[in-house]
């Protein structure tokens, strides 16, 4: 039987319910001085509030959006944890596999990190062949957008899954970095987190350049 095309985005969002449950709502994590509450509340209202969601990328909506989240986040915790693991109703159209999955998984994989890796000891996860095929998907999808404002050009260079010992530009440019290694690291790295056991190979200049620039 095929997997659903959200069946990863599904299974983060249900390890990161699973953490939060365990960890309580003050627990650190990787998105400033948000505690896990501050970033339950942020998925919440993301799956949950059109209204309210559009100053997560709206600047002038902003103010909006944090007294919605504040609200959110003063329920119960294990309302609030339920309601991440439930994941988006039934109504919006994120509720669709195919949306779930271009809109979330790689949302939950950054986001369960962002937990994880908030408090040592923690190492990388060794994810399945399947799951690592998803990601370098959605990577190659994504990536683009999300260094458009890189200063320097991209190169993502995975180790493992399906495009191991290729590689894939990611944004063009003049001088670039080479991001080598396990596919979740770089979609990590994309994104501006903490990673381990990758490497970033260019000009020092260039690659201090790459991981200074606001994501």
């Amino acid at each position: 039987m095929t997997a659903p095309a959200n069946a990863l985005a599904v299974s983060e969002r249900a390890a990161l319910a699973d953490l939060m449950a365990e960890l309580g709502p003050d627990a650190p994590t990787l998105c400033g001085s948000w505690t896990t509450r501050d970033l339950a509340a942020h998925l919440i209202v993301r799956a949950t509030r059109p209204d309210a969601a559009a100053g997560i990328l709206v600047p002038p909506l902003a103010g909006y959006t944090d007294k919605v989240m504040a609200a959110v986040g003063r329920r119960d915790w294990r309302s609030i944890v339920a309601e991440v693991r439930q994941g988006p109703p039934r109504w919006s159209p994120v509720s669709l596999a195919a949306v779930d999955a271009a809109t979330n998984t790689v949302e939950y994989f950054v986001h369960l990190e962002d937990v994880r890796r908030a408090t040592d000891p923690w190492e990388p996860r060794e994810l399945p062949a399947a799951d690592v095929a998803t990601l370098w998907s959605q990577a190659q999808r994504a990536g683009g957008f999300l260094l458009r404002r890189s200063p320097v050009g991209v190169v993502y260079a995975p180790t493992e899954g399906p495009a191991a010992g290729t590689r894939h530009v990611a944004r063009k440019g003049e001088r670039a970095v080479v991001l080598a290694g396990p596919v979740g690291e770089i979609v990590l790295a994309t994104y501006g987190r903490v990673t381990r056991g990758l490497e970033i190979g260019g000009d020092d200049a260039d690659v201090a350049a790459f991981l200074a620039f606001p994501r």
